[in-house]
C-alpha cells in the first residue's frame, strides 16, 4: 500500500498522463463531519483547487455527524441520531441544522481561501422516510430529486456545488439526511465517474484486512451472507457504495481524509491509499496495441535486468504486437503476457513475457493472463500450452498446472534459439482440455522418446461399427420423436 509518498503533488510526470482522461470528468468528493473538523482539511480543499485546475468538475459533499455529538454535549441535548439513518426527532434536526451551517460556512470559507467559487444550493428535493417496520422516522428523510440543470448550470460557471445533509420536501420542511447516501445519489443524477468517501478509517475492511480493491459484486456478496466481517464504521458506506456502482457511477474510493495529499496519491497513481470498490469493467484483459509499445517495454525493463524475462527492444515488441495481451487497471496497464504460435508445430502454442507490477502480487492476475493466453490458444485450435521460465517455473507447475517436459519438445526452429540463448531454462507444458485424438502428446520428463503417440487403430473396410444400441431399448423408428433425430441428424455431418 502506498504510504502518500509514491506520486507527489509536484511531479508532474505522474500527474499528467492522467489529465486526459480525467478532463471534463465530475467526481463527488464526500467528506466526513470528523475530516471537515482535521487539521488536513485545509490541504484537502488545495488538493481540490488543483483538480478544478486540471478541467475536474467538483462536487462537495459534507457530513455532520461529528459535529452534532460535539453540540449535543456542549448544550447537553440528548439526540437519537447521528448518521441520518436512525430516527431524527425535532431536537436533533435541530442540532443538525446548526451543524451543518457551521460546516457549511467552514467548506466555503476554505474554497474562497483557494481562489474557487462556492455556492450552497437547496438542489436536492427530500422526502421523510416514514414508518419502517412500525418506527417513524420522524425527520429523517431521502432524496426525493435532484435538479441536476440547476447544478450542471453552477459547474459550468466555474461553481463548485457545496452539498450538505440538510433537504427541503415539497413544503420547504427541512429533513436530515444521510451524506453517503446524498452523494451516490448526486452522482447517479450527475452521472459522476467518480465518488470519493473521505473517511476516518484507512479503507474497507473484510474480517480486519485492508482491500485495496474490490468489486461491487464480490461487496455485495459479503454485504448479504456476512456484513459482520465489513469493519463496523464502514458497512454503511460500503452498501452506498455498492449501489453507486449499481446505479452508474464506475469507481467508488475509500481513503482517510487525514493522510497527507492523501486525495492526489489516490486519484493519480496506480496503487492508491485507500480502497477502491470497481464494477466488472475495471479490470480487463485486452489485446496490445502500437500504443502500448513502451508501456510494455517500460513494465518488463526492471525483469529483463533481473534474468527474469528474455530481452526485447521496443521494436521487436512493436513487431510481434499481435501476440501480447495486457492487463488493464484505471487504463493502466500493469500486467502482461504474450502468446506465440508455432508455424512449424500448429498444435503447439508457447506463453511468455508473463509479468505483473510487484504491487500486484499475490491477487491472482498472474494465473489469470496464463489461463487467457491459454484460452486464446484453444481459440486457434492448440493442443498443448508450451511456457519456458528461469525463476517462475514454480509457479507454472504449482498455481497454472503445467508439467516438465524435455525441451526437444519444441520446435527445431525455436530450439535453436533455445541453445543460443544459454538460459537453460525449464520447459514446462499443459495440455489443453476439450481435445479428442491429439496427434501426440508431449514427452514429460522421464520418458524415452520425444513424443507419446497415441496410435489410432483403423476400421478394415468391410467392418462395420457395433450397435450402440446394444444392451439397450432402441427407440421407435415412426412418430414425431423419431422425425425430430432425422432431421438433426441431417444437420451435422456423419463420422466416416
Amino acid at each position: 500500500m502506498s504510504n502518500g509518498s509514491d506520486i507527489k503533488p509536484t511531479d508532474l510526470r505522474g500527474i499528467l498522463k492522467y489529465v486526459p482522461r480525467f478532463q471534463g470528468q465530475t467526481f463527488v468528493i464526500a467528506a466526513d463531519g470528523i475530516i471537515v473538523a482535521d487539521e488536513n482539511f485545509s490541504n484537502i480543499l488545495t488538493d481540490i483547487a488543483v483538480l478544478r485546475s486540471l478541467g475536474i468538475k467538483i462536487i462537495i459533499v459534507h457530513g455532520i455527524g461529528h459535529q452534532i455529538e460535539q453540540l449535543a454535549k456542549t448544550r447537553n441535548i440528548p439526540i437519537t441520531d447521528v448518521q441520518g439513518t436512525g430516527v431524527a426527532d425535532a431536537a436533533t434536526l435541530d442540532l443538525a441544522i446548526r451543524a451543518s451551517s457551521r460546516v457549511t460556512h467552514l467548506v466555503i470559507e476554505g474554497l474562497t481561501q483557494n481562489g474557487l467559487k462556492a455556492a450552497l444550493t437547496n438542489a436536492v428535493r427530500a422526502a421523510p422516510i416514514g414508518i419502517i417496520r412500525g418506527v417513524d422516522h420522524q425527520f429523517t428523510g431521502r432524496v426525493d430529486r435532484v435538479d441536476k440543470e440547476f447544478l450542471t448550470q453552477l459547474i459550468e460557471s466555474q461553481v463548485i456545488p457545496v452539498m450538505n445533509p440538510i433537504g427541503f420536501d415539497r413544503d420547504g420542511r427541512p429533513l436530515r439526511i444521510n451524506s453517503d447516501l446524498l452523494a451516490a445519489e448526486l452522482a447517479e443524477s450527475l452521472q459522476a465517474t467518480k465518488i470519493i468517501y473521505l473517511t476516518p478509517h484507512e479503507g474497507l475492511e473484510i474480517n480486519g484486512k485492508l482491500q485495496h480493491q474490490i468489486s461491487a459484486a464480490t461487496l455485495r456478496t459479503v454485504l448479504d451472507d456476512r456484513p459482520e466481517s465489513i469493519n463496523e464504521p464502514m458497512r454503511s458506506t460500503a452498501a452506498h457504495a455498492v449501489k453507486a456502482v449499481e446505479t452508474g457511477t464506475p469507481r467508488i474510493h475509500l481513503l482517510d481524509g487525514r493522510l497527507l495529499d492523501g486525495l492526489l496519491n489516490e486519484i493519480f497513481s496506480n496503487e492508491g491509499v485507500g480502497t477502491l470498490i470497481h464494477g466488472n469493467e475495471y479490470q480487463q484483459i485486452r489485446q496490445a496495441t502500437k500504443r502500448d509499445v513502451r508501456a510494455i517495454y517500460n513494465l518488463t525493463r526492471q525483469a529483463v535486468k533481473r534474468e527474469e524475462l528474455l530481452y526485447r527492444t521496443q521494436q521487436a515488441i512493436e513487431k510481434n504486437i499481435e501476440q501480447f495481451y495486457v492487463f488493464e487497471i484505471d487504463e493502466n496497464i500493469i500486467a502482461c503476457v504474450s502468446l506465440q504460435l508455432y508455424p512449424d508445430k500448429s498444435r503447439y502454442a508457447e506463453v511468455g513475457s508473463l509479468y505483473v507490477m510487484p504491487f500486484y502480487h499475490h491477487r491472482g492476475i498472474g494465473k489469470k493472463m496464463v489461463d487467457y493466453a491459454c484460452l486464446k490458444a484453444k481459440e486457434r485450435g492448440t493442443t498443448h500450452v508450451i511456457a519456458l521460465s528461469t525463476q517462475a517455473y514454480t509457479f507454472f507447475t504449482s498455481v497454472c498446472h503445467f508439467e516438465e517436459a524435455e525441451k526437444e519438445i519444441l520446435p527445431d526452429s525455436r530450439l535453436k534459439a533455445y541453445d543460443d540463448s544459454g538460459r537453460n531454462s525449464k520447459v514446462m507444458v499443459k495440455k489443453l482440455c476439450g481435445w479428442a485424438n491429439p496427434p501426440y502428446e508431449p514427452r514429460l520428463v522421464g520418458d524415452d522418446s520425444p513424443y507419446r503417440f497415441k496410435p489410432s487403430v483403423p476400421r478394415s473396410l468391410g467392418s462395420r461399427p457395433s450397435n450402440p444400441w446394444a444392451g439397450r431399448r432402441r427407440p421407435p423408428r415412426r412418430g414425431r420423436a423419431c422425425r425430430r433425430r432425422r432431421r438433426l441428424s441431417r444437420k451435422a455431418p456423419r463420422p466416416r
